[in-house]
């Protein structure tokens, strides 16, 4: 592929972010940010989105440094690329904001999130579900013989497949996590 064969928003191959920040489609991104670990702190973060109108796809919350007491809020949203950047630049701008990094745009990241799924079936149901978990490799967390409740790790979007195949053989419930991400190497 030559150079000029890139299309608009393609940076795989090029030196230059090639994306407009003007878009008007909505992109998922992954926030991680440090902060005091204070009373009222979640509230003033959630405040800034719901004040504003933007929606939260996944919140986590916890302390990651005891002596320091800061803790950490991994923030999953959808938005325009302004939008994401002016919720940053937001973020940034309160008192009790150490660090904001956006994992989506900086380079490569992890994410993973817990579910729990409990099923509830007899007979072929039950035996499909068992097969089912062993190939997401979920991990039966406990039983009776009504039902099971599984533990699953992975990306959004293996635990949805996972939950979207349990509805037709028992789904009972559902607790997840929410999603825990943090960039890859060594920064």
């Amino acid at each position: 592929m030559s150079p000029l064969d890139l299309k608009k928003g393609s940076s795989k191959k090029s030196a230059y972010d090639l994306k407009t920040p003007f878009s008007d489609v909505d992109e998922r991104h992954t926030l991680a940010v440090l902060v005091d670990n204070v009373d009222g702190v979640l509230a003033r973060v959630i405040g800034l989105f719901s004040g504003r109108g933007y929606n939260i796809d996944s919140l986590t919350v916890a302390e990651v440094d005891h002596t320091g007491h800061r803790s950490r809020i991994t923030v999953v949203t959808t938005g325009t690329p302004q939008v994401i950047v002016q919720i940053k630049h937001q973020l940034e701008r309160m008192v009790v904001v150490h660090e904001v990094h956006d994992l989506t745009v900086e380079g490569p990241s992890v994410e993973r999130e817990l579910a729990l799924v409990k099923v509830a079936g007899t007979g072929n149901e039950r035996v499909e579900a068992l097969r089912t978990a062993e190939i997401f490799r979920a991990r039966v967390m406990d039983t009776t013989t009504e039902s099971f409740v599984f533990e699953l790790t992975g990306v959004p979007n293996k635990i949805d497949a996972f939950v979207d195949l349990m509805v037709p053989l028992g789904l009972v419930e559902v607790a997840r996590t929410g999603v825990a991400a943090m960039a890859r190497g060594l920064e």
